[in-house]
This record gives structure tokens, C-alpha cells and sequence, in this order.
């Protein structure tokens, strides 16, 4: 951000970031990506029109897709309830809308450069860094979920029912192919917030802008979600000043986690499979190892309750205090020094 930039194998680099012209002329460097946060270019009245368009059509996307399920009056009373048609057709319609407010303002209010390279929609390079970026993304929340579902269960919160043994790999493939096929929605909603919002929001990358592109971008996130929450979706029977209140704090908390995942590769795909990890296979975890007679409340036992906010509560802190959630200490480990490049 602010100049900062990160740099992958596999593509090239601008001189001015690797060494003057004449060590380049003289020596046969490696080929790195250039990934940056940065939106110091853009004038300040093209950035701030871009944000407000971009909120606009998000949340006008959201709720227009939402219409036909307010309007009748559906209400989701049970965390078990299986989504209809109808609320699935409104659902994929509202998870695309920040990506196309994203890509209007980047091509048409900004006029900032190419779609793919400005939302970092891109692979990392090399493919072998890339398989572990996307590895992680599905290791640390399913970590983050089985630590949220202990705490419950230890709390007397979920109605844990054991681990059967024989039908956990079918059940587990099952659950990672809706995951997949359920990806291009999540495209749909990490564009916007991930690709556009987050790096609009923490410009120059100093302390106090990249605190408030974490706390706006959360909530934004959250309040996104209004319509499905007056609807019972995240928290099935709870009225809404319990369950946008929760919903804040979840994605307050879980968005650091996206974002680690996303400047760690230098692309929003990671982000894209850790937001499907737990809104897709988390949530399934919890009706997979629960009593099935037993009623389910997420408050009280998920990634969205108070046992997830307790283990992606620490782990934020440890990636805070670690420096990863600063672009900079990506742009530290992979920059190549000067000095090594005399040497090569």
C-alpha cells in the first residue's frame, strides 16, 4: 500500500523496486508479480464517488434480490430448515452484486486499470504456492470451527454427538463439492469486499488506515446482510437486534481472516475458499456432529456464536501481533534486497 508493494515468483518487476538498470542489464534475475494495495494514484473525488457507487449498488443488489422473500413473509425458524428453490435463486442473485458494483466502479468510475489485475483476481505464482495458499484456506477454518465446536460442547452449548467414523469421508467429499460448487457465488461477494473495498478503504497502509479498512470493511460486511438477518437466516428465531448485533461481531472478527488469506497469496481466490469454507462446510459441521434430535443454536455454538468469536478472536490477536495482517510484512519477506541482486 502507499508505494508498498509484495512480489511473487513468476512474473516481472518494475525496475525501480528491484535494483538501478544496470544490474538488471548485467544480471539474470528471477521473475516476480507485483501485487499492491495501493490507491494513492487515484484521484481523491474518482475514489470517494467509487466507494459510495460501490456501497450502493452492493446494498441496492442485496436487497433487490432479497424483495421476493420479504414480500412474502418468509422467516427461517430452524437451523436445520433445508433453503427452497426460491431461496436459493435469491441468494446467488444477492452474493453477486458486490462483485458487479465492483467491477462498475473499477471500469467506469475509476477507469483504474484492468478488472482482473485491480480486484487481484489472479493465480499465485508458482502453482506449488499456490496449492498451499488454497490448503490453507481450508485448514484454518476448519481448525477455527472444531475449536469453536469443543468450546461449546465443554460449555454444555452443543449437543456434540461423537465422530462416526465409517460415513465421515462420503460426508466430508460431499460437503467439499457444495463447497466447490458453490465457489463462483463466493467470487460473487470477496470481489467486492476483498478486491475493491478493503484496499480503497486502506489507501496509504499506516496504522490508522489500516485499522479503519478492517473495522469499516467488517461492517459494511455484516450490515450487507441485513435483509437475511430480518429473515432469521444467520440466527433462525432471533429478532434482529440480537442477531445484527452478532453478526457484527462475526464478521468484525472473521474478515481479518479473509484478508490475512488474501495478502499472504497476493489474491482474493484464498479469501474466496475461506469464505466458502465457512459458510458452506463449517455450517455443515455443526449439524454433522450434533444429536439429531437435538435443537441447534448457532449464538451458541458456531463460527457465528460466541465459541467461534473466542478462537477467531485469538487468532486475529496472534495475527496482529505477528505483523500479518500488515501488507507490509509480505512485502519485507518477498522484496529482494539490492545487495543480493550484485551478487547474482
Amino acid at each position: 500500500m502507499g508505494g508498498e508493494v509484495s512480489l511473487q515468483e513468476g512474473e516481472s518487476a518494475p525496475l525501480s523496486i528491484c535494483a538501478p538498470a544496470g544490474f538488471l542489464a548485467a544480471a539474470p534475475i528471477r521473475r516476480f508479480h507485483v501485487m499492491t494495495l495501493s490507491t494513492r494514484h487515484l484521484p481523491l473525488v474518482n475514489r470517494r464517488r467509487g466507494l459510495f457507487i460501490f456501497l450502493g449498488v452492493a446494498y441496492i443488489g442485496m436487497w433487490a434480490a432479497m424483495s421476493p422473500l420479504l414480500a412474502s413473509g418468509y422467516q427461517r425458524g430452524d437451523a436445520r430448515e433445508e433453503t427452497g428453490a426460491l431461496e436459493q435463486v435469491c441468494i446467488a442473485a444477492a452474493m453477486l452484486a458486490p462483485a458487479l458494483a465492483a467491477i462498475l466502479v473499477v471500469r467506469w468510475v475509476e477507469r483504474s486499470g484492468r478488472v482482473r489485475d485491480t480486484l487481484a483476481l489472479r493465480w499465485t505464482k508458482p502453482w506449488g504456492r499456490a496449492a498451499r495458499a488454497c490448503l490453507m484456506a481450508f485448514v484454518v477454518p476448519a481448525g477455527l470451527t472444531t475449536a469453536a465446536l469443543v468450546i461449546g460442547t465443554f460449555a454444555g452449548r452443543y449437543p456434540f454427538d461423537g465422530v462416526h467414523w465409517n460415513g465421515l469421508g462420503s460426508w466430508a467429499a460431499a460437503a467439499v463439492l457444495n463447497m466447490l460448487v458453490s465457489l463462483p457465488l463466493f467470487f460473487g461477494e470477496e470481489l467486492g469486499w476483498q478486491g475493491y473495498l478493503f484496499p480503497r478503504l486502506a489507501q496509504d497502509g499506516d496504522r490508522r488506515s489500516l485499522i479503519r479498512a478492517y473495522a469499516i470493511t467488517g461492517a459494511a460486511f455484516a450490515l450487507w446482510h441485513l435483509p437475511t438477518l430480518l429473515m432469521g437466516g444467520q440466527y433462525p428465531g432471533r429478532p434482529w437486534y440480537v442477531s445484527v448485533p452478532a453478526m457484527l461481531v462475526s464478521c468484525l472478527l472473521i474478515l481479518p481472516v479473509f484478508t490475512w488469506l488474501r495478502l499472504r497469496s497476493g489474491s482474493v481466490v484464498p479469501a474466496v475458499i475461506g469464505h466458502a469454507f465457512v459458510s458452506s462446510v463449517s455450517v455443515a459441521m455443526v449439524t454433522e456432529f450434533a444429536d439429531s434430535k437435538a435443537a441447534l443454536d448457532p449464538l451458541h455454538m458456531s463460527m457465528a456464536g460466541w465459541p467461534g468469536w473466542f478462537v477467531t478472536g485469538a487468532f486475529v490477536a496472534f495475527l496482529a501481533l505477528t505483523g500479518r495482517l500488515q501488507p507490509s510484512f509480505y512485502t519485507a519477506r518477498t522484496v529482494p534486497h539490492p545487495a543480493s541482486i550484485r551478487r547474482l
